[in-house]
């Protein structure tokens, strides 16, 4: 089984980390730890070298709980939603799990145009998590 966790930074996904050690341990499961920058090949450099930070602690996090996971910093030019659920697919993932932010009572409704289309379009079951 295969779990793509969309992450865009360890300070935004503690929760989501922990849920994703618990699945891949129950279901013995490989994780695919993406973020997705929108800017394509006008992305700033400050911005990668960033995601290729965060990335590397999120692999750093997972391998202290001796969680099998890979990387993938995607800069296609794709809004960050429709670029995951390309990945997933690509990749033949099983499940997703996707940070949501809370926000106001419409707000919750919408979740986010990231988390939205993932959780609206996939091929798969998605988590999310708050």
């Amino acid at each position: 089984m295969t779990i793509l966790v969309g992450y865009k930074g360890i300070n935004v996904g503690k929760d989501l980390m922990d849920i994703a050690v618990k699945h891949a341990k129950a279901f013995d499961s490989e994780i695919l730890v993406v973020t997705s920058l929108v800017g394509g090949d006008r992305t700033e450099k400050s911005k990668i070298v960033q995601a290729e930070r965060n990335l590397e602690q999120a692999k750093a996090y997972f391998d202290d709980f001796s969680v099998k996971s890979e990387t993938h910093l995607l800069i296609r030019g794709l809004e960050a939603g429709e670029d995951l659920l390309k990945f997933a697919k690509e990749k033949n993932v099983d499940e997703i799990i996707i940070g949501v932010r809370s926000r106001s009572k419409v707000g919750k409704l919408i979740f986010g145009s990231t988390a939205q289309i993932v959780i609206l379009e996939a091929h798969c079951p998605v988590l999310s998590v708050k």
